[in-house]
């Protein structure tokens, strides 16, 4: 139920951006691509629970990703599970001093303010997260300078 109200939320904020017109909206959902479905006013993401894992990527990956994007992916493995993540090798994010730029931050709980777990840029792919819970946010940012090909990550379930 969390979760639902969360995402719907989320939705509903992304709805009222008023700074893209209905013609940029359109235009850049048909240049962004991204296995979540979700593309509304310059953010992806999407909340997931599937029972045997899955994978997320960044958007156009393994071509670069567009700029000035936000990307939140949701993880929720079911009760008394805990979620492991793997980062694809073939990985590439604007590098910068503390990753301030663009970079991938990961959060060991459903929320934008739950305990976090790293931030990651540059060349080197992540190692190996596990969750401590049932939930993993994943938050994806790219500025509007210096595009990579972003990221692919898989996911799966721990009891």
């Amino acid at each position: 139920m969390l979760h639902k109200l969360v995402l719907q939320i989320a939705l509903a904020a992304s709805l009222l951006s008023p700074e893209l017109s209905s013609a940029t909206a359109t235009k850049t959902k048909a240049q962004v691509k991204n296995n979540s479905g979700v593309t509304p006013a310059g953010q992806c993401g999407t909340w997931v629970k599937k029972p045997d894992g899955g994978y997320f990527t960044s958007p156009n990956y393994p071509e670069k990703y567009p700029p000035e994007r936000e990307c939140i992916y949701i993880i929720e493995a079911s009760p008394r599970e805990c979620i492991d993540l793997f980062f694809d090798e073939k990985y590439s994010i604007e590098p910068s001093w503390e990753c301030k730029f663009d970079h991938i931050e990961v959060r060991d709980g459903p929320f934008g303010f739950s305990p976090i777990i790293g931030r990651y840029c540059g060349q080197e792919s992540p190692s190996y997260v596990r969750s401590s819970g049932r939930y993993l946010y994943i938050k994806f940012v790219a500025d509007s300078e210096l595009e990579a090909i972003g990221f692919s990550a898989r996911y799966n379930f721990t009891k």
